[in-house]
């Protein structure tokens, strides 16, 4: 891996591009606003009036938009790289899943897109949750600050809202229970003005702001915390449904779910739409203040989360982890320079095109990563582009223990495994999917890493809750196709995986 990060620098070095303007001769600026286990499909964009008419209404959004892992650090390792998992190698949430360890510091942190920004010029800031383990002794404590970042404000471990510690620069800073101090996605907004405020205006800059939301604990700001009382998460499309046909994780959940866990997804939802209110803040203080600073008309900005979500759909209660589309769609807005307003882009673009994309804009050409520029997309008078046809989602589960499907710690009840679910963790929830959107056929095809060798195929043209697996009913022809393609998929890198998405 250090050899492909070595040739990725020798490529970005050599490989530079005019930088895109502003029409004034000026390069462009990039903001990118990361949240935590935002969906697109169980109505996750709901609550954010201010950003989807700040960004989506004044620019593109992205109807189909995914992660190729529904796993927060993975993900998140995804997008800084612009690789898949299997070239990034960070499998999950733990330092042993390669959670910003050592591995993924001295290859995965070379490699990411900051460090090429810099290298361009670019004042670069990062402020939220960065990777699940950062911070942590193990994971080389909060003095270590990734290479590419000017300005370093970092979450210590998982989502926290209050009672935080943050790496400010290498340096611990402990945090409190005090608003508006301590909430930490106030925080973020504000540090990030104070950036702005700050810099050099010679030079263009990056930010990434990377709020908990909404992500439990769903500690919503005191303004908020009465909104949406009357919310339940959605009863449409599979939720509460059986899933006899499905591999063996959702086969234990037993349904109709409990009254008990009804009450508790109802409130999970609710307060997941409360914390996304202070992120719609967010995005309406960085657009002002953008604007004041007459910068909003070079900058693009990008508004998307690492991974979906679910609140009861096959009886599971909440998480993520899982194929299906409420897990692996996300939410996507951009505007930017060439980016026309209120445009909805239907052209499948993945966690891993966010990279490449941002390097674009900068002029570097990132041709080594797995994922592809989604500029051209956007913005085709600046460059004619086109969209995949087809690519990958893939799931490495840590488990309890080796070869064991049993979640003795829980019991086999999925549908009672809350609030923290190792069940839906376990080493047989690994599996590989390649996913079909063409325009023709709308289809998913994955193969799990089980003692069963199971199999699950949904045509979602017809079946878009994704309700019945049919792969007793496919023709064995197109499931070779299918399996095919999943073999290329699973060991491409680079240009070949270029190659398979054209």
């Amino acid at each position: 891996m250090v050899v492909r990060v070595l040739a990725l620098a020798a490529l970005l070095t050599c490989g530079v591009r005019r930088v895109l303007g502003d029409g004034n001769g000026g390069p462009n600026n990039i903001l990118l606003i990361l949240t935590d286990d935002q969906d697109q499909n169980l109505g996750g964009m709901t609550p954010m009036t201010k950003t989807k008419s700040l960004i989506g209404d004044a620019g593109a959004t992205f109807v189909n938009s995914f992660t190729v892992t529904p796993l927060c650090c993975p993900s998140r390792s995804s997008i800084l790289t612009g690789r898949y998992p299997h070239n990034h190698l960070v499998r999950n949430n733990s330092v042993a899943g390669n959670c910003s360890s050592s591995a993924w510091q001295s290859d995965g942190e070379l490699g990411a897109f900051p460090v090429y920004l810099s290298k361009r010029g670019y004042q670069t800031f990062f402020a939220g949750k960065y990777l699940n383990q950062y911070g942590k002794k193990e994971a080389g404590g909060v003095s270590h600050v990734p290479p590419g970042w000017d300005q370093w404000h970092a979450l210590v471990g998982n989502s926290r809202y209050y009672n935080y510690t943050l790496s400010r620069n290498s340096v611990e800073e402990k945090h409190g229970n005090t608003y508006p101090d301590d909430y930490l996605t106030d925080l973020i907004a504000n540090r990030s003005l104070q950036f702005l405020d700050n810099r050099s205006p010679q030079r263009p800059f990056f930010l990434m702001l990377a709020p908990p939301a909404p992500h439990s604990p769903w500690t919503a700001a005191p303004q908020y915390s009465k909104h949406f009382n009357d919310i339940k998460a959605p009863r449409d499309g599979s939720f509460d449904k059986a899933a006899k046909d499905k591999h063996w994780l959702l086969r234990q959940a037993i349904n109709p779910m409990t009254n008990g866990t009804l009450a508790y997804l109802d409130n999970a939802y609710r307060r997941r739409w409360q914390t996304l209110l202070s992120v719609d803040d967010l995005v309406e203080k960085l657009v002002r203040k953008l604007d004041e600073l007459q910068e909003l008309n070079r900058t693009y900005v990008f508004f998307t989360s690492d991974n979906g979500y679910h609140t009861g759909q096959f009886s599971l209660p909440i998480d993520k982890r899982q194929l299906y589309e409420f897990d692996i769609r996300t939410p996507l807005l951009v505007r930017g320079p060439g980016v026309k307003p209120n445009i909805t882009l239907k052209a499948p673009v993945l966690n891993i095109d966010l990279a490449p994309t941002i390097l674009d804009i900068a002029g570097v050409d990132a041709a080594e990563t797995d994922g592809r520029s989604f500029l051209p997309l956007m913005a085709p008078s600046l460059r004619n582009g086109s969209a995949r046809p087809f690519f990958l989602v893939e799931h490495t589960g840590e488990g309890l223990s080796a070869g064991d499907p049993s979640c003795p710690e829980r019991g086999p009840d999925m549908s009672q495994c809350f609030p923290d679910c190792v069940c839906e963790d376990s080493l047989n929830n690994t599996y590989a999917c390649v996913r079909t959107l063409d325009g023709h056929d709308d289809m998913q095809y994955c193969e799990f890493a089980d003692s069963e060798s199971f199999v699950e195929v949904y045509n979602l043209s017809s079946d878009p809750h994704q309700l019945e697996n049919i792969v007793k009913k496919v023709d064995p022809a197109v499931l070779e196709t299918m399996n095919q393609r999943l073999i290329k998929l699973q060991s491409c890198q680079g240009a070949v995986c270029h190659a398979l998405s054209t």
